[in-house]
């Protein structure tokens, strides 16, 4: 047992104690060493006595102290004492639990000497008893190395000490050894708080042999279990290692090779397997070769009496070879049969080819005319598209002349048999607009030429429109137009929609004799449905279908009958935005046409939607108004109708013709308060082109509006672009009208 060094030493309290005694012990001496030098100096006898009991107090104070400092240091002394006590009886404490340990115990100081280890430490190395208490553990691994104790230090003491010092340095946990005399060490090494290391040793040689058996028992099992799987092979199956002897062996092989029963000595070695082979009669030396490469595979098929065996040979890491014969009789036979039936059935096959050849061949031929008369169909729909196109843009031109003579006649006085005839004349021109409208919009629709541009939308906005727009013709027709606010917001295409419920609201009052149209806005989930109902004589369920195609009227309508072209234009319309539009009827009570919308999130704070009537201020007509079109008629159209308006009128078929005007003299009424232009001009000119040159000329952002008949998207995207305000043609006079007041204003 190893003797441990003094863990113990005197409390800071018990030193400051004695430097206080000492302290007071020379101030002392001090004072009296001064009392009597001072009796040899001269003086009065009161002097001397104030001296003495000046003293006397000072020795007094000095006394008291001295005695209480003692009294601490007894105290202390007396702890001092019991803590050596207390500390011995832990040492032996101590020394018990250690001794008690069946496990080898070493504790290293942070210098890494040895303090204390137990007897079974001793046990466990002998040859390091005779090194000293404090011996440091690199002198304990040098003995045990020298003595070659462990299996690593038998084969390269000197490696297996740099192991083992780095291992103990880092004293992160277990590691085994091996000891030379067959057992087994776990070490268990960790650091303390002061920077020693703490080592446990145990004996593990109990639990390392169960481990070798088991593992024995297991490799036993999977033996047999391999044995097991080999004799259920069909195949026959044999394996030898690196010196060419026999390893294993299946059921199968000593079948198809005729081996003895239990007996294997005639193949015990590859060249007896080779003898054997020759024997029976399989005689092909090449197929059971010894190869070296792990990569050398063979494979080959032979004849064994009158059976086909084809056997494989394949090379292994341990540098044995392992050899499969398999009976291919069978399937030999089964591949020549298959090979007289393919032969067979492709003489079939030919002639069913040559049969089929002329079929496809006249199939083809009818596919060649279908994608004709597809390819002519594909045409004519473009050219349609196309044709209606051209033809609405040339259309409108004179009918946009013709709208605008009609509204200056009907500003006129005029005698009520002429009266009737203009009016009849504008509802005339009203059907022939909306026809071309229609066709227009659906002939765009078809093409593609229409891309919903997604956005949200304020419902409440927007029928706010719808209401101002609908409320004359409604109260005209005895109706009661009842739109509501929902304070919802959807996603969709804002001119799109609008058409859509644009419809819905021109049937409804159209097919409506008597009671009321209402719109009514719910949210259904993450849908808003948008529907208008009507007390009008209601659809029947079998042409729920059909009123969605074109040129589909129903009888009996109020006023001028539609040109059945609205619900299919509601119909592309919906599908381009892919919003689902719903038919529900009662005949004799009405209907109600519904579409169902994304619901979307606010973008802002909801605006007050003005109702119809709240129209604004009558505006003056002040200044004059310049208008530029290349259309002789629509130059005098407006003219007469700007007139009868009593606005002063500058007309001009270009800039050119302009400047030529005003070469020749400034107009009474330049600069003009507004400018009126056609978007296309003549010369590839555009109006919007024309308004910039002439405000950059006039220096003033004088209000503008284009008006034309194109009503493709690129020509409204450049019109926003630039900032202006454009009508279609034919211009409603209404409109103009309107416009025209808020541009002065």
């Amino acid at each position: 047992m190893t003797t441990p060094t003094a863990l113990l030493s005197e409390p800071d309290e018990v030193t400051a104690l004695r430097a206080r005694v000492q302290q007071l012990e020379v101030i002392n001496a001090a004072l009296i060493d001064r009392v009597e030098r001072a009796s040899s100096f001269e003086g009065s006898a009161f002097s001397m006595f104030e001296t003495a009991i000046t003293l006397e107090a000072l020795v007094r104070d000095r006394t008291s102290a001295l005695e209480a400092a003692l009294e601490q240091l007894s105290r202390a002394n007396a702890d001092i004492a019991k803590a050596h006590r207390t500390a011995d009886a832990m040492r032996a404490l101590l020394r018990d639990a250690i001794e008690s340990l069946s496990d080898g115990f070493a504790l290293y100081d942070a210098e890494d000497r040895m303090v204390i280890a137990n007897t079974a430490f001793s046990r466990l190395w002998p040859e390091t008893a005779h090194l000293g208490a404090d011996a440091r553990f690199a002198d304990l691994a040098q003995a045990v190395a020298q003595n070659r104790r462990t299996i690593g230090s038998m084969v390269s003491p000197d490696r297996w000490v740099a192991e083992r010092m780095a291992r103990h340095t880092m004293a992160r946990g277990i590691h085994i050894q091996a000891l030379a005399d067959g057992r087994w060490l776990q070490i268990n090494e960790m650091r303390t708080s002061q920077g020693g290391i703490v080592g446990i040793y145990t004996d593990i040689t109990g639990v390392k042999v169960e481990d070798a058996r088991q593992h024995a028992r297991q490799l036993a099992e999977h033996n047999l279990a391999l044995q097991a799987t080999l004799d259920t092979l069909s195949e026959g199956v044999c394996l030898y290692d690196g010196d060419r002897a026999l390893q294993v062996y299946n059921g199968g092989l000593a079948r198809l090779l005729a081996l003895p029963v239990q007996d294997h000595g005639a193949i015990a070695t590859h060249n007896g397997l080779l003898a054997h082979c020759r024997a029976i009669g399989l005689n092909d030396d090449t197929i059971l070769a010894w190869r070296e490469g792990p990569g050398d595979r063979h494979a080959a098929t032979c004849r064994l009496g009158d059976r086909v065996v084809e056997v494989r040979s394949t090379p292994i890491q341990s540098g044995g070879m392992a050899y499969s014969f398999d009976d291919v009789t069978d399937r030999a036979l089964y591949e020549r049969t298959l090979r007289e039936a393919a032969e067979t059935l492709e003489q079939r096959v030919t002639e069913r080819t040559r049969a089929l050849e002329a079929e496809v061949e006249e199939r083809r031929a009818v596919e060649r005319e279908l994608l004709t008369a597809k390819t002519a169909a594909e045409v004519a729909n473009r050219s349609k598209t196309s044709f209606l196109a051209a033809a609405s843009h040339d259309l409108l031109q004179p009918l946009n002349a013709a709208r605008l003579f009609v509204a200056a006649l009907s500003e006129r006085r005029l005698a009520l048999p002429t009266r009737a005839l203009v009016r009849q004349t504008g509802v005339a021109l009203d059907s022939v607009e909306g026809l071309l409208e229609a066709l227009f919009e659906i002939s765009r629709l078809d093409a593609g030429a229409v891309k919903p541009e997604l956005g949200a939308i304020e419902i409440d906005r927007m029928l706010g429109a719808l209401r101002i727009e609908f409320a004359t013709p409604a109260k005209q027709a005895g109706l009661n137009l009842v739109i509501p606010d929902s304070g919802l917001w959807v996603r969709s295409d804002v001119r799109m929609l609008r058409r859509i419920l644009q419809n819905f609201l021109s049937n409804a009052l159209r097919y409506t004799r008597q009671g009321e149209v209402a719109v009514t806005v719910t949210a259904e989930g993450d849908l808003v449905r948008i529907a208008v109902s009507d007390t009008g004589r209601g659809i029947a369920p079998e042409h729920f279908v059909a009123i969605f195609d074109e040129f589909h009227r129903l009888s009996q309508t109020r006023g001028p009958a539609g040109n059945g072209l609205g619900l299919a234009i509601v119909k592309r319309a919906s599908e381009a935005l892919g919003h689902r539009v719903e038919v529900a009827s009662v005949l004799g009570e009405g209907s109600r046409f519904s579409v169902l919308v994304p619901l979307a999130e606010p973008l802002r704070e909801a605006l007050p939607v003005p109702r119809g009537r709240d129209r604004p201020g009558e505006i003056s007509q002040d200044g004059s108004v310049l208008i530029i079109d290349n259309d002789p008629a629509i130059l005098q159209g407006m003219e007469a109708l700007l007139e009868r308006w009593s606005y002063r009128v500058i007309t001009a078929p270009s800039i050119a013709a302009l400047a030529d005007r005003m070469a020749q003299g400034t107009p009474r009424s330049w600069p003009p308060a507004l400018i009126i232009a056609d978007y296309h001009l003549d010369d590839g000119q555009l109006g919007d082109d024309v308004i910039a040159a002439l405000r950059a000329r006039l220096g003033a952002q004088i209000p503008a509006l284009i008006v034309s008949a194109d009503r493709s998207e690129e020509v409204k995207l450049r019109i926003q672009r630039a900032g202006l305000t454009m009508l279609h043609k034919p211009v409603k006079p209404a409109q103009l009208r309107a416009l025209m007041r808020t541009l002065l204003n």
